[in-house]
């Protein structure tokens, strides 16, 4: 399959679990891709170094790098992943998220596989600023690695928005899918498409006496239920794993996929930045942190980086 042929690996220096490059090979092993092991690294004790020549900071620059080639290639090596091609590419940089957005661009990568932090008192993911500004800003897909399985006839979970006619949300609607089957077909998984709406507005139920509400959740439902099912059927997606349910889409994708024990949520993220990310951020970044299982984000056709 030659979409995930080119896959990039990020590493995480605090941590000797590398679940991205684990996730990574196993992918590769799938599609025969080439992975890139690829660590930003940075020494805050080198900007207080200013009183060395500078020879003399490039030398001591140098043995971190090499100190943290050896210790990725131990890694590497600890992991059996025969007949599959693993670079190394360490770069030294304080804004990971750059170097990561940079490479895919420059050398055209198919996917960014990165691993999260679990919380061990909470009992949740953690999300690092690289983790968002990667989802925000990264052009190709940006799978995001948890502890959850990829088991054999497991299940993918796709997030659909089917109550738009814009054509934008109809494209990526397209897009979502042809990925999802194109990954599932992959991994052997089965694809399940899920779908949330409104409910009635509250303030409308109260200023309007005459508002019949019971009818227009009815009517709500069968709108999104008949787009969703002729969906479907033009990608031969049985009809018993199509979701449609009431609500905001991050309860509804969490609840449907505790449900189906997805293995993986496949996500559209129109990649917000500045102000309207802060403010208004979106369904991916609202539902990633609340799911146990492995995420993939896609962008929609045309999307360019403010990196590029």
């Amino acid at each position: 399959m030659e979409k995930y042929k080119k896959i990039l690996a990020v590493i995480d220096p605090t941590t000797e679990n590398q679940k991205a490059l684990k996730r990574a090979i196993e992918l590769a092993r799938y599609s025969g891709g080439e992975i890139t092991a690829f660590l930003t690294i940075y020494d805050l004790s080198y900007e207080m170094t200013t009183m060395l020549s500078g020879e003399e900071r490039e030398a001591m620059r140098q043995s971190v790098i090499n100190d943290s080639q050896q210790w990725l290639a131990e890694k590497i090596s600890e992991i059996n992943h025969d007949n599959i091609n693993i670079d190394i590419c360490i770069i030294w940089h304080n804004r990971p998220f750059e170097k990561i957005i940079k490479k895919v661009l420059a050398e055209n990568f198919n996917i960014v596989i990165k691993g999260t932090h679990q919380h061990d008192k909470l009992k949740s993911v953690i999300f690092t600023p690289t983790d968002w500004h990667i989802l925000r800003k990264c052009p190709c897909p940006v799978l995001l690695v948890k502890d959850h399985s990829w088991p054999s006839n497991g299940n993918l979970l796709t997030a659909l928005n089917m109550g738009s006619d814009d054509e934008e949300h109809k494209a990526l609607n397209k897009k979502l899918t042809q990925e999802s089957i194109a990954f599932s077909s992959l991994i052997k998984a089965n694809i399940h498409l899920v779908n949330s709406y409104p409910g009635t507005p509250v303030n409308i139920a109260i200023e309007i006496p005459e508002f019949n509400a019971c009818e227009y959740n009815e009517t709500m439902f069968n709108h999104h239920r008949s787009a969703m099912e002729s969906h479907a059927n033009s990608y031969n997606i049985p009809i018993e794993n199509t979701h449609v349910k009431e609500g905001l889409p991050e309860d509804v994708i969490q609840s449907i996929s505790n449900e189906i024990d997805a293995e993986l949520v496949v996500l559209g993220t129109i990649g917000r930045t500045g102000i309207s990310a802060a403010l208004i951020g979106n369904t991916a970044e609202h539902v990633i942190d609340r799911l146990n299982c492995d995420v993939l984000a896609i962008k929609p056709d045309g999307y360019i980086s403010p990196l590029a």
